[in-house]
C-alpha cells in the first residue's frame, strides 16, 4: 500500500521548486512597490495558506537567487519595529523573465491539463 500523504508532500515540494520564482516575480510585478520577505510571505499565504510556497524559510533562498540573477533588486532599510528589513523590487530584466516564464508556464499547464483530461476520458 502506498503512502499517498508522503507522496503528495513530495510532489508538492517538487512542484513548488519550479513555480516559486514565477509566483514571486508575478507578485512583485503586480504590487509595484518594494516588499520585504515577511510581507511577501503574508501575501502568498493570503492566496493559499496551505501551500508550502508561502513559507518564509522557502522564500528567502529564491529571493536571493532572483536578486543574484538581476531579476530583483534588493536593499536593506532600518526598521523602527525590529531588525533591519531587506526589500525587494522587480527589475526590467525580471519583467522580461516573468513574461517568458509565464508563457512557458501556460504551455506546460495546457499540456498537463490536456493529459489529465485525456486520462479522465479514457478512465
Amino acid at each position: 500500500m502506498i503512502d499517498l500523504e508522503t507522496l503528495s508532500r513530495k510532489f508538492q515540494k517538487e512542484l513548488n521548486a519550479g513555480t516559486t520564482a514565477l509566483a514571486l516575480l508575478a507578485l512583485l510585478a503586480r504590487r509595484g512597490d518594494p516588499l520585504y520577505g515577511y510581507e511577501i510571505a503574508k501575501q502568498l499565504a493570503a492566496v493559499d495558506a496551505e501551500l508550502a510556497l508561502g513559507k518564509q524559510g522557502a522564500l528567502y533562498p529564491v529571493l536571493r537567487a532572483l536578486a543574484d540573477e538581476g531579476l530583483l533588486e534588493s536593499w536593506v532599510e532600518p526598521s523602527v519595529a525590529g531588525p533591519p528589513r531587506r526589500y525587494y523590487r522587480i527589475t526590467q530584466d525580471g519583467r522580461s523573465a516573468l513574461a517568458e516564464w509565464t508563457r512557458l508556464w501556460r504551455r506546460t499547464r495546457q499540456l498537463v491539463d490536456e493529459m489529465i483530461d485525456e486520462r479522465g476520458r479514457e478512465g
